[in-house]
This record gives structure tokens, sequence and C-alpha cells, in this order.
């Protein structure tokens, strides 16, 4: 018994150590200038109460007409500033990006289930810097991802074979389609054709627990960091035990496919990409008697950059395109305006439709197609928070004070529908992009701020467009039937709650506007070519 009051004894003292540093003791950087406005703190926790469970975005958005364009609240002696406003999103991450592209110590999602080792919460600095140095270089213009265009284009267009042979299966073939660009451009790796593929689950399995875990106070480890070292058998601890399986699933992420590009390489079969590339490199500075350390911690920065770059551009463009599918499914008449521009811009002699699958280089004719690309990234946005910043001095803006340390977030739900940017926010409607005076672009907002911009926004940019007019080209989408009514229903758009948000899974008809298209879908494989699948390497490994 004695031993059991000793563990409770330090576990309350940890607690108490832990409030009176965070809390009680005031700060070395304290200032006369006050936070931005909030809510009023309790003793002691300060807002814990105040943080939400779930969809954190809509919870945040309540803050702008209580506190104005910029908000703040403190948990524990931590403070959070809440970003309500495009300017002073650009006013801080942009104009000051040396002191504001930091990420936070997430505790839960970053240390204990190891995404602080992915570009994402890597912390500013040297590591970072070589990530998105690499990147950058692969696919960080649109010079750069030029090179991708006809992966992309076979890619989708094989998609939309897939869709068509099997509509039911929408999500998993988009899921694929992502999969299959990313994973080919990251490791030259081959997708299973028909059917699930190992290396696709594995990953998104993976980016799926990533934005569960990085939710801003979803976690109570991440606001008492103690709670970490409890034992296992305390109450409220099973967050250890979950994290631990999501720690495995994130690191086989970054060995898994690395190790097969190391096989394909010994065996003298290895596909160009990225991770190809870089360890070609790598063998060169080992063959030049490069030190151990220097070795280890390049051959780190490959794995984890190339992992970064399926976790940044895969998840957000598979839920960009289902929202696209959900969207023609809720408003046909866009559906059918879009499909007359691209009639109209590629459509046969007799005016039965487009004789050809449109493509990239369309792009600069089909002005409404593009503006629903757009519109698509606004509705809902596929990060409505974005990840957190933090800055590394202290600082003022407009008369706040904002201490080093704090948590900032820039709320870009909140953003995209602030009916001062955007008339008629919740409307769908492509059309305000056009004309005029066009509202703004909401790709200013959608791919994150200063030197933590998304540096995958190019290619995902590119991926959409693609999936977007090809589909348009292709199909009609119209809402389900009942099995019950025998009748069409209208399915609920709902969307999860997450970093990346995705549409919760709904039904919707697809079918070929016409015999022609259809035969033009089916002539994907003589077109582009069948590829070899490498999965069966994969499960090897």
């Amino acid at each position: 018994m004695a031993g059991l009051i000793t563990i409770f004894d330090v576990s309350f003292g940890i607690l108490a150590l832990y409030l009176l540093k965070h809390y009680l003791l005031p700060s070395k950087s304290s200032s006369h200038l006050p936070l931005p406005p909030g809510p009023k703190p309790r003793p002691l926790i300060g807002n814990l109460l105040d943080l939400p469970k779930e969809y954190d975005w809509l919870h945040w958005a309540k803050h702008k007409p209580l506190y104005g364009p910029i908000s703040s609240i403190s948990v524990f002696g931590q403070t959070m500033i809440l970003i309500h406003s495009p300017q002073i999103a650009f006013d801080l991450f942009e104009k000051k990006s040396s002191i504001y592209s930091s990420r936070p110590t997430l505790v839960f999602g970053g240390q204990m289930c190891g995404w602080d080792r992915s570009l994402a919460l890597l912390p500013y600095g040297s590591h970072f810097r070589a990530h998105r140095k690499y990147l950058s270089q692969l696919i960080g213009t649109k010079s750069a991802v030029s090179q991708f265009v006809p992966l992309e284009v076979a890619e989708t267009r094989r998609f939309i074979k897939r869709v068509m042979e099997n509509p039911d299966g929408l999500l998993e073939h988009i899921r694929k389609l992502a999969g299959g660009i990313i994973l080919k451009i990251g490791y030259g790796y081959s997708i299973e054709a028909d059917g699930h593929d190992p290396l696709v689950d594995l990953a998104d399995e993976a980016v799926e627990q990533f934005s569960l875990s990085t939710i801003p106070g979803a976690w109570i480890v991440d606001v008492m960091p103690f709670l970490r070292y409890m034992p296992d058998w305390v109450p409220g601890t099973g967050f250890k035990r979950t994290a631990s399986r999501w720690y495995k699933k994130a690191s086989e992420l970054a060995d898994k496919p690395y190790a097969f590009v190391q096989r394909q390489m010994a065996n003298g079969v290895a596909s160009t990409s990225y991770t190809f590339a870089l360890v070609e490199k790598l063998e060169k500075a080992k063959a030049d008697n490069a030190d151990a350390a220097t070795i280890a911690e390049e051959e780190f920065i490959i794995k984890w950059s190339a992992a970064s770059l399926y976790g940044g551009g895969a998840d957000t463009t598979v839920s960009a395109i289902y929202s696209f599918y959900l969207a023609m499914v809720l408003f046909p008449d866009i559906q059918a305006r879009a499909q007359a521009e691209i009639d109209a811009v590629i459509g046969s002699a007799n005016g039965d439709g487009p004789d050809r699958i449109p493509g990239l280089e369309d792009r600069e004719k089909l002005v409404y197609v593009d503006a629903l690309v757009k519109e698509v990234l606004r509705w809902n946005p596929v990060a409505p928070i974005g990840l957190p910043h933090v800055n590394i001095e202290d600082d003022v803006y407009n008369g706040y004070f904002i201490p080093k340390g704090s948590i900032l977030i820039a709320n870009i739900w909140q953003i995209t529908h602030d009916p001062e940017l955007y008339h008629e926010p919740f409307e769908f409607k492509p059309e305000r992009y056009l004309g005029e005076k066009p509202e703004q672009d909401s790709h200013l907002y959608n791919f994150g701020f200063g030197r933590r911009i998304c540096p995958g926004k190019e290619l995902a940019d590119t991926s959409v467009f693609l999936a977007v007019c090809q589909t348009l080209a292709a199909f009609t989408i119209s809402k389900p039937i009942s099995k019950e009514t025998g009748k069409e229903y209208t399915p609920e758009c709902h969307y999860q709650t997450g970093i990346i948000s995705h549409p919760k899974a709904y039904k919707c008809r697809i079918s070929p506007r016409s015999e022609r298209l259809r035969k033009l879908v089916e002539a994907v494989d003589e077109e582009f070519g069948v590829e070899e699948s490498d999965a069966k390497i994969l499960k090897e490994l």
C-alpha cells in the first residue's frame, strides 16, 4: 500500500510543479500590454474547459463576432492565439516569417506518435530547411511539376475507368488515384490496378492517424504533458496505448517504401523517383567515406521527407476530389454549366458532347471549370485550421502582446466563409471568381502561409483540376435512389473532424454521358498501357 501511495504522491507532486512553473509563476518575458481578447480564464486551469472536442474550426469561428479578428485563450499558462483575418495571418506568418515559422511541441501527435519526424511538425531549423529544399526542388514550382503531368494524366484516366466500372467504390478509387501519383513520384512504386493496394492502405491509415493525433486541444496530454509519465494502469491513460500503435504505423510509412526502393536498386530495376535520386547521392557519399553520423542523418531526411510528400499531398487531394463529387450531386445546375463549357471548348462538330477527354492544355479556356475547382477548396477547406504555428520571440501586434512560444492558429474555414470576403459564403458559387469584380482566389488561404505553405500545392492543384475536368467530361453525377422508396434522395453534406477534414461517406449515381464517351474511357489501356503492380514485392519486405 505504501508503494501505491508513493506513486500518487509523485504524480500529484509533478502536477503541482507543472502548475507552479507554467501558470502561477510570472513569465520572464511578461509585458504590460494585454493579450488579444478572449473568454475569461478560470483559476489554475485557465481556458481548459473552453477547448473544443471536435470541429475546432466551427468552435473558434464563434470568437470573431465576440472578440474581433484576433483572440486568445490560455491553458495552464500556454497561450493560444486564434486568427480570424487573412490580413493578420499574412502580417504575422508572411511578413514576420522569421519568428512565426516554427511548430509547437505536440506531445501526443508529435513526440508520442512520432510525427515530429515529418515536415509538417518539424520545428523551424536545419532539418526543416533540408526537407523543404529537397521537396521544393521536386515539386515546388509549376515548371518542376510539369515533368509529372503525363503521370497525372495517365493515373487520372485510369481513375475515370475504375469509377465507370465500379461507381460504388468511388472513395477507394480516389484514394488510389492520389496514392498512385504520389507513390510513383516518391518511390517509383506502381499500385495495384484492381482491388486494394497494400502501400496505399498503409499510407491512408497512417495519414488518418496523423490527422486525428494533431488536433489542437484534442488530447489532454498536449496541455498537461506530465500525464505521459503516469503508469499505464491509471484511469485515463489509454492514450498511451493508442500512441504506441500509431507510432509504429508512422514509422512503417517511412521505412517500408524506403526499403522497397533499396531492394529495387539492389536488383537493378528501380524506377526513377524522388527517393531513388536521393539514395543514389547517399550511396556516392558512402563511397567517399562520409562519416556515419552524416549518413544516418541524410537517410533520416530522405525517409521522412518522402513520407511527408505522401502525407501532405495525397490525403488533401482525396478530400478535395471527394468534396467535388458531393458538390456535383448537390448542385446539378453547376455541373450542367461546367459540362456545357467543356462541350463548347472540345465538343465534336455534330454537337453530341466532347470528342476527347480534356487535359491540362485546356485549362486556360475552361474558366468556369477552373473557378469550380477554387470553389470546391473554399466551400469546405481540406485543412480547416491548417497546422499551428509558434513564435520564437516575444512580439507585439496592433497593441496586443504575443508572448514567445504562443500557439497560433489561422482559422482557414472561418476566413473562407467570411461574408466580408465572400458574398453568400455558404453557397456554392464558382461564378464568384469570374466577371469584372472577382472575389479573392481561395488558393491564397487553403495551402497555408509563409515558410510553412504546402510544398506540394502545385502538384495538388494540377491533380484536382484534372480529376474535375475529366470527370465532368465523362460522367453525369446525380442523386442516389433509395432502395426502400425507389425515389431519388439528397445525401447528407457532413464533414468529419480532424486536421484534414473529409466528407462523411455518401452515395451517388455516376454514369457515362454517352456511348462514345464510354468507349473513350475504356480505351485508357490502349492509350497509356498497363503497368505491372509492385504490390507483391512490397508484401515480401
